[in-house]
């Protein structure tokens, strides 16, 4: 039996419904791939309507008694939960990585990351509190509680297969609710094998439901439309957000959305150059560049550019590209085919309108969906690179001389997720930081996601925060009770 083999066969591949593992409706399956060889890795089930329906039935039935549930027991299940996790590290990052496509060393980062939300929630679920006040005319009590806001239907996306997951199960198993979750049809495993680590810990049937489909607009819109759900969260993309808040509007859920990003990333005259190509690295190629929070525009002060841009590509062209699974692999395969072809499409473009390619450029060799690491310089500001997530290992480089110019040609975007910049004036920090129209700022850093901090954005990047002690917010309702005296 292969190493990949003895993984795969570990993950259940049917619907997790009311605590049963079970067949989709018509025994139908669906296909996972894997993107380093473009072969078939798995078939899992592969949910109709009514499967739907009965998942939404079993979160319903069981959120009474969860909601009743003693703190302490939820975050018992989370702790136990988290320590399983960290306990079957390996097995989570190789169905990652075999799934997904990222390096083995990266899936393993994940597995921490993603981890650590349940170790965070377990915490906070102790903690939930209202308060108590004397009216202002003294003749009356204020008395605020916080409930579980109810059923909530999750549906998380291909790119972090584990965390995406935890940093929206956590905080709504610590605060009292039940869910439906419908993991990214592109990799399911991680979700399936994440449903029998939750029912090993001890979480009761029917509080965690997962569904796997690839008719995900047919299955969840009607989930989305049924009065017994009183959530939804969503990471994705903002087309697909918008869609789903237009639906959601009709018995007005409550709604949390983490869309897409177009992250700028600003390296001032005064930055310590070797520190911002330390930072761009992690901000670019983090999940092989697929990752909302990607650094997405570079703009470097021009008295530094040409320092920078021969580190930078000089770092990008030293990396490996190669099968996630294979040791010494830096870079693994992009999603699919289709991501390839939007990546080389968006590079063609930038060289189309005089943009230079210092490194990289072009499509791997092989069967997988591979994208070689690529830094592009002369970027003009109306290429589509500029204005488009990229979602794959691509730097385009524009210079700037005006700290206001470069402020305001980062904002110059619909999306508001995160910005990155690095300077050595903390007046600066302070200047930017205010006036950078983002809902994250990593200064001086090229990551910021962080389980105590809450990660959500502004305009069409979303609302709503994930982590931090603001996460398990988004799962309570605030109910105030007036005592008359």
């Amino acid at each position: 039996m292969t190493k990949t083999s003895s993984v795969v066969e570990q993950v259940r591949k049917q619907l997790f419904i009311g605590g049963e593992w079970r067949d989709a409706e018509g025994a139908a399956t669906l296909e996972v791939d894997n993107p380093a060889t473009s072969g078939e890795l798995a078939r899992v089930a592969d949910a109709s309507v009514a499967d739907g329906d009965a998942a939404l039935s079993a979160a319903a039935a069981a959120q009474s008694e969860w909601a009743r549930s003693a703190p302490r027991k939820r975050s018992e299940i989370l702790r136990a939960a988290y320590e399983l996790i960290v306990e079957r590290t390996e097995v989570f990052a190789e169905l990652m990585t075999l799934e997904m496509g990222k390096p083995l060393a990266e899936s393993r980062g994940e597995v921490a990351y993603g981890s650590e939300f349940f170790r965070w929630f377990a915490e906070e679920a102790v903690r939930v509190s209202g308060r108590y006040s004397v009216a202002p005319n003294g003749a009356t009590r204020l008395m605020t509680m916080k409930q579980p806001v109810g059923p909530t239907l999750m549906i998380t996306p291909w790119n972090f297969p584990l965390a995406m997951g935890t940093r929206k199960i956590g905080p709504a198993v610590a605060a009292g609710c039940t869910m439906v979750v419908k993991p990214a049809a592109e990799t399911p495993l991680t979700m399936l094998y994440l449903a029998q680590v939750m029912e090993e810990a001890g979480l009761p049937a029917g509080v965690l439901n997962v569904i796997t489909t690839s008719n995900s607009g047919g299955v969840m819109e009607p989930l989305i439309r049924d009065p017994r759900s009183r959530k939804l969260t969503f990471t994705g993309s903002t087309p697909v957000g918008r869609t789903l808040i237009e639906q959601s509007a009709q018995q007005v859920l409550r709604v949390s959305m983490e869309l897409g990003g177009n992250a700028p990333f600003i390296v001032f005259d005064d930055a310590d150059v070797d520190a911002a190509v330390d930072g761009a690295m992690l901000a670019k190629m983090r999940n092989i560049g697929e990752a909302c929070t990607a650094a997405n525009r570079f703009f470097v002060h021009a008295d530094v550019a040409a320092e920078f841009s021969e580190k930078f590509a000089a770092r990008m062209a030293g990396l490996t590209m190669g099968d996630g699974m294979t040791d010494g692999v830096d870079v693994g395969p992009l999603i699919n085919a289709k991501a390839v072809d939007k990546v080389a499409a968006l590079v063609a473009d930038a060289t189309d309108r005089g943009a230079r390619v210092v490194t990289g450029g072009g499509k791997g060799e092989g069967s997988g969906f591979f994208f070689t690491p690529t830094v592009i310089t002369d970027l003009p500001g109306d290429a589509a690179m500029a204005r488009e997530e990229i979602f794959g290992p691509v730097a385009g480089i524009q210079t700037f001389t005006d700290e206001a110019d470069a402020i305001r040609r980062a904002n110059d975007t619909e999306f508001g997720l995160v910005g990155y910049f690095f300077t050595r004036d903390y007046a600066r920090v302070i200047r930017v930081s205010e006036a950078l129209e983002y809902g994250m700022v990593g200064v001086n850093q090229g990551v910021v996601s962080n389980p105590a901090a809450p990660f959500g954005g502004v305009k069409a990047s979303g609302f709503g925060r994930e982590g931090g002690f603001e996460g398990i917010e988004e799962y309570l309702e605030t109910k105030y009770v007036g005592l008359a005296l």
